[in-house]
């Protein structure tokens, strides 16, 4: 059986760890780092808004070594490609032939992802592919994984900042995906199997702030482009 040697694009949210829960019980498969982006001017994880220390508490917990690509506030694609380029060549120098993503069913982020990945010679993996997101929610739930979310779009803010239950997905409304995986929500996992112990926090203030809109061209969902127009995210600052 040939070994996959991998990194784990990692943000701290229940996504990842579902994705990383499933490819911790294939042998075939072997992780190296999880790669997160951090925003450098605020030592918070990108878009998530989640404290580095929180990320780092995480990698010590699951037991697997934290990589960390430092990135400006709101780098333009040009620069975001040229950064990431530089850690995928490294990481190819060092053996890596894989990257694992927790993507669901972003056709447009899953081919920019194995585009880039390509132009270095890396392959994608992407465990939870096309599979129902009302259906992951709750095996994540049945798992027994407790997550918080920490980031919502304007319109749900009351949302931002409780902690995931069946009750509260079922009381979602109709247009927001069952993981938000159009960008809806995010959330910071502290509990279940993939940790050895509990990752502790405390809650801070809620806060509102607007960003440039991403551009829907090739790019991802959640890096943020230099145009006029603006989006809005509530963020609950958890504290360590």
């Amino acid at each position: 059986m040939d070994k996959k040697i991998c990194i784990f694009n990692w943000s701290g949210g229940k996504d990842s760890t579902l994705a990383l829960h499933y490819v911790l019980q294939d042998p075939s498969i072997e992780i190296r780092y999880l790669v997160t982006t951090v925003t450098e001017k605020y030592n918070r994880v990108s878009m998530h808004g989640v404290r580095e220390a929180l990320l780092i508490s995480q990698a010590e917990s699951i037991g697997i070594p934290l990589y960390q690509i430092r990135l400006g506030e709101m780098p333009d694609m040009e620069t975001y490609d040229t950064t990431m380029e530089f850690h995928l060549k490294k990481f190819k120098g060092e053996g890596i032939t894989h990257s694992i993503f927790g993507d669901i069913f972003l056709e447009d982020l899953r081919a920019y992802r194995e585009n880039k990945l390509n132009e270095v010679g890396l392959k994608a993996i992407f465990p939870l592919w096309n599979k129902n997101t009302k259906d992951l929610i709750q095996e994540f739930l049945g798992l027994t994984y407790k997550t918080i979310i920490v980031c919502t779009q304007s319109n749900l803010q009351n949302y931002c900042g409780e902690v995931i239950t069946s009750a509260l997905i079922d009381k979602l409304p109709t247009s927001i995906d069952p993981c938000g995986e159009n960008g809806e929500y995010h959330t910071f996992v502290f509990e279940g199997p993939v940790f050895r112990h509990k990752i502790n926090f405390t809650i801070g203030e809620k806060v509102f702030r607007t960003f440039p809109a991403p551009v829907k061209n090739d790019n991802t969902k959640d890096i943020c482009m230099d145009k006029p127009t603006t989006s809005g995210f509530w963020y609950t600052d958890l504290q360590p």
